[in-house]
């Protein structure tokens, strides 16, 4: 069974996402770890614990459209930057076959400008899958 770390933030509740699951399941039995950054929201002073509760909603809801679609998922919420929270889940001995990188499109996603896609598979050693979507309406403000 192939096992995928999915990271997504404001895209995490996107038919994108879970369509791209969808395909890779149909390819060969997998399960699925998703990591939802606890990113802080950007309109307003914030608490680490606001950021972790939003991030956690997310990953709430992601876990039911994903199980509702058939798909074999289990999640948590990480470090507020993306590279630091896959790290930590490998040095804590998690294993993956490759990350689904879950981003807004190129020009809005911070993610890309940084250029996460690469950096990733280059630090961690795992083919990144990399899928662009947009934010669901009531994500757009996180």
């Amino acid at each position: 069974m192939h096992r995928y770390l999915v990271i997504a933030n404001r895209t995490l509740a996107g038919g994108h996402l879970v369509d791209k699951l969808l395909d890779l399941q149909r390819a060969g039995p997998c399960a699925f770890h998703v990591l939802v950054p606890a990113t802080p929201p950007r309109d307003h002073n914030w608490t680490e614990a606001e950021a972790r509760t939003i991030a956690n909603e997310r990953l709430e809801g992601a876990l039911v459209r994903f199980r509702a679609a058939g798909l074999e998922a289990e999640g948590e919420v990480g470090d507020a930057h993306p590279t630091e929270a896959v790290g930590d889940l490998l040095r804590r001995g998690e294993t993956f076959d490759a990350i689904v990188l879950s981003t807004l499109p190129p020009g809005i996603s911070k993610w890309l400008r940084l250029d996460l896609p690469h950096r990733m598979e280059a630090l961690f050693e795992l083919p990144v899958i990399h899928v662009t979507g947009h934010a669901e309406p009531q994500f757009r403000s996180a």
